[in-house]
Order: C-alpha cells, then sequence, then structure tokens
C-alpha cells in the first residue's frame, strides 16, 4: 500500500518522511505518542511554546542543516548561556574565565590553566581512564566537586569513575569570557515551536498517532515495501538478545501566573544531589524579549529505564554496545530490508542537527540524489 513505513515522528523519521515525498514516494508514519514530533514535540501553553521533554536548542556547524531547517520556520537568535546552581552559589555554564573567576578569583586564561594544572597534578592523572578522571584533567578538583560529579551521578545513576570517560569529553571547556554554551556558527530557536517544523516536513504523508509498531506487527509488518524503523532495536526484537540500558526522565510542568520571570534564566543545572531534579526550564526566556502574563517552569527528574518508560540516554558503556552490536548483526541477517535509524534504532545519543544530517544523508543513498 505504501512506498515506506515510517516509525516514529521524531526528526529523523519526519526528515526522511519528507525527503521521500518529494520524490513523489507515498508514506505512511506511525508514532505511539499521541502527538507527532518526538522529544523536540512543543505545545502552547499560556502563549509561551514549552517544550515539553526538555530544553531544545538548535545548534549546528552546517549550512546545509541549517539552511534545510530555516526552510520550515523562522529561527530567532537565542544563544545558550545555562547557569548552575550548587547549594546557592551561582556559576557561569560553560566552563570559562567567568566560571574560572567565580571559583578562584583568577582573571587570565594563563592563571585558569595553572590552577588546572596544580588540581589535576594534586589528583595524579596522567591518561584518564573514567569520567572523573577526564573531568578532573579538563577543569581541576573543585569545579569537578560543585559543578560535574553530583550532577552527573544524577544524571547517570552511576558512580563517575564507573563511567566513560568520553561521555564528559564534549564538555565545554573556554579560556575567554565567553557564556556561550554551544560554540556552533548557527544557533536560535524556531520562534513558532518545533512542532510546526514536523508538521510542515510531514505535510502529505499519512500520520496515525497512538500506533506502537511492536503491539500491531502483524497488521504493519507488510503494509510498505520499506520500513525505516527509528524506535529501539532491541524492543524489535522482543529483547531477544537482552535489554539495551538507557536513563529516563519524568517532567513536571509548573504555571505560574503570580510573576512573570521565575528564575531569570531559560536552563538552570541544579548540581548538588540534595536537589532532586538535574535542571529546570523557564521556557519564556527561549523566545527574545516575549511579553505574556505568567510563565511555564519544567523540571527533570531523571531515573533508571525501565520497559514502559521512555528512553532518552543511551549507556553506551562496554556491556551495552556488545549487545547492540549483536542486534546489528541479527537485523542484517534477519531484516536486511529494514533500516534502523536515529538515536534509538542506532543506540547513540544525537544532537537535533546530527539527526537531520544523517536522515538527509540516509536519503540521498537511498535515492541515489548525491
Amino acid at each position: 500500500m505504501y512506498d515506506y513505513l515510517i516509525v516514529g515522528s521524531g526528526l529523523t523519521g519526519a526528515v526522511f518522511s519528507h525527503e521521500a515525498k518529494k520524490r513523489g514516494k507515498s508514506v505512511l508514519v506511525i508514532d505511539k505518542r499521541s502527538h507527532a514530533g518526538g522529544n523536540i514535540y512543543t505545545e502552547n501553553i499560556i502563549n509561551i511554546q514549552v517544550h515539553m521533554y526538555g530544553a531544545h536548542i538548535f545548534h549546528t556547524n552546517s549550512k546545509r542543516v541549517w539552511d534545510y531547517m530555516n526552510d520550515f520556520a523562522v529561527f530567532n537568535r537565542y544563544t545558550n548561556s545555562p547557569i548552575a546552581n550548587y547549594k546557592g552559589e551561582i556559576y557561569s555554564l560553560p566552563f570559562s574565565m567567568y566560571t574560572f573567576n567565580k571559583m578562584w578569583g583568577v582573571k587570565t586564561p594563563e592563571e585558569a590553566k595553572a590552577k588546572i594544572d596544580e588540581q589535576r597534578r594534586m589528583a595524579g592523572i596522567k591518561e584518564p581512564k573514567n569520567l572523573e578522571e577526564q573531568a578532573i584533567s579538563l577543569v581541576g578538583i573543585d569545579i569537578y566537586e560543585r559543578l560535574i560529579k553530583e550532577y552527573t551521578e544524577k544524571q547517570w545513576g552511576r558512580p563517575c569513575n564507573e563511567l566513560p570517560a568520553f561521555i564528559i569529553k564534549r564538555l565545554p571547556v573556554r579560556f575567554k569570557y565567553d557564556n556561550n554554551y554551544f560554540d556552533a556558527l548557527y544557533q536560535g530557536i524556531p520562534v513558532d515551536g518545533f512542532t510546526k517544523i514536523i508538521e510542515k516536513m510531514l505535510e502529505g504523508c499519512e500520520v496515525r498517532l497512538n500506533c506502537d509498531f511492536c503491539k500491531n506487527r502483524n497488521e504493519l509488518q507488510g503494509i510498505a515495501e520499506n520500513i525505516i524503523y527509528t524506535g529501539q532495536i532491541d524492543e524489535y526484537f522482543d529483547y531477544s538478545l537482552g535489554h539495551l540500558e538507557y536513563r529516563t526522565l519524568r517532567f513536571e510542568h509548573e504555571i505560574m501566573t503570580d510573576t512573570d520571570n521565575f528564575q531569570g534564566n531559560a536552563v538552570v543545572n541544579w548540581t548538588d544531589k540534595s536537589v532532586p531534579y538535574m535542571r529546570s526550564v523557564e521556557h519564556k526566556h527561549f523566545y527574545l524579549n516575549l511579553e505574556t502574563k505568567g510563565t511555564v517552569i519544567s523540571r527533570e527528574f531523571p531515573s533508571e529505564w525501565k520497559r514502559g518508560d521512555e528512553p532518552y540516554y543511551p549507556v553506551n558503556n562496554e556491556k551495552n554496545n556488545a549487545i547492540y552490536e549483536s542486534y546489528r548483526e541479527l537485523a542484517r541477517g534477519k531484516c536486511p530490508d529494514i533500516i534502523f535509524a536515529g538515536r534509538l534504532g542506532e543506540y547513540k545519543y544525537y544532537d537535533m542537527d546530527t539527526a537531520a544530517l544523517k536522515a538527509l544523508e540516509l536519503s540521498d543513498k537511498i535515492f541515489n540524489q548525491r
């Protein structure tokens, strides 16, 4: 009945669906949620576009991806400048000269580097073997203990010295007075929210919501000539080779009508373990000079994933990566015509621009356009 069945209407599925439709292909998109858009879904609450599954700031160095996304939306010039709250002390993020000055009173890059080198030597770290050692080698003991250790252990539910070093390698560290978290050429947030982007991408495609592929497998398996599957690869195979581990998030959204500005910044990281949530997000600050009565705060509570929860962060340790590779081999042998794509299908954490680019590259390959 269809040329393509796309399982999942997040950014990966939506981009590929749009590209397939442009080439005259018939497309059916299904999603087990009650809305399209996956984790970048936004909802209008008291005239504020609320990021329902955590803060999403689009950033990229790819002109191709930036131009592509701008075909579907007008982006503002929002710059991500989060702050960290450690027991009431406020620090600038990313780790920059503002952070080093607040922590140690240093004023120059040379002084900051000397302080970090001193603390690295005190810790006896030469070749970092885990996240803790990697973090200390990058920013020193003081910043690690106040702004990284407890926050990271909340996020991952594991001691930092049991987490792989590569998780923290993308940590932005800048020896200049610059509080722009993303050192990207292009950055912003769509003024009408991400949901509008997804809706425009899916125009002309048939979309079925509240439709779980694994629960309707018999009906859906033969409905299209090709399947792009962006769900969990282990769930597709009924967890036959074991469960892949994830961290999940629970969100609490609070509408405040008695204040127009609750925390003074879009994103606050709560870095001590006495606060049960990781981040609080005040969404109106994503939209420049937004004048609306009241405000909306979202808080993110991390926990270990279990079946039935929404998977957010793949736990890419040695054990899980080995299980994933076994599933990849199983997929090649058992269903070579199904393409497993996206964060869950490939068991990798992708930023939005990477997800979009990989979907474009997949469509290039399939449709022989490049």
